[in-house]
């Protein structure tokens, strides 16, 4: 059965491939699933059909058969433990290969979200000018950390692999800002995922549902 993943039916990064059901998108490209993907409004993502997928009302969300499953994170997990191609073969690469995952969305994630809201809500608050700073400096020791463990190397762990696939899509949103360019090798990185043709089959899928929307 081919999965159904939702995505937003007008995506408030203008299909810049920040939304994340890129991630998921991107994952399923990778591993040669087919998918079909049904188009949500921010209305409907708060509807009570649409919480019964994903309790908190966001996307993406994930359906094969009897399974649903919400959270970025964990359906990719799902499709790389389900296919080839996105963990390695012995047990102590997968397992490291996991762990890469959560210090993408657990580590790194959080303190860039947290630029991008203080940026959008924040920008009109008294205070902003002296929170910005502090927010980019705590992403800025994640950065040199993680700089520091990719060094000259391709990947995180060897072959790319999931762990990658979420990191890359969540250093992508410093895209726009001159940080991410104080570490050439983690620019680089970000690059490589960026030329992957399943990257591209991706982003393009979701950049052709922004533009049908902008001529609707």
């Amino acid at each position: 059965m081919i999965p159904v993943i939702t995505a937003f039916e007008k995506s408030p990064d203008r299909g810049r491939g920040q939304a994340r059901d890129m991630r998921v998108r991107w994952a399923l490209e990778e591993v040669g699933q087919s998918y079909d993907v049904r188009l949500v409004s921010f209305s409907e993502m708060k509807e009570a059909a649409h919480r019964a997928l994903h309790p908190f009302g966001q996307i993406p969300t994930y359906e094969e058969g009897g399974l649903a499953l919400f959270e970025s994170g964990a359906i990719v997990l799902h499709i790389a433990e389900r296919h080839g191609g996105l963990l390695p073969d012995d047990a102590h690469g997968r397992a490291r290969a996991i762990t890469w995952i959560f210090a993408a969305l657990n580590t790194l994630e959080p303190p860039i979200v947290d630029r991008a809201i203080a940026m959008l809500v924040e920008r009109g608050e008294t205070w902003y000018e002296q929170r910005l700073p502090v927010v980019e400096d705590r992403i800025r020791v994640r950065l040199a950390e993680l700089s520091s463990r990719l060094g000259n190397s391709d990947w995180l762990d060897g072959a790319f692999s999931a762990g990658d696939l979420l990191m890359v899509t969540v250093l992508r949103r410093l895209n726009g800002s001159d940080i991410l360019h104080e570490y050439p090798n983690l620019s680089a990185y970000v690059a490589r995922g960026e030329a992957r043709p399943a990257f591209r089959r991706a982003f393009d899928a979701q950049l052709a549902v922004f533009a049908a929307a902008s001529t609707s």
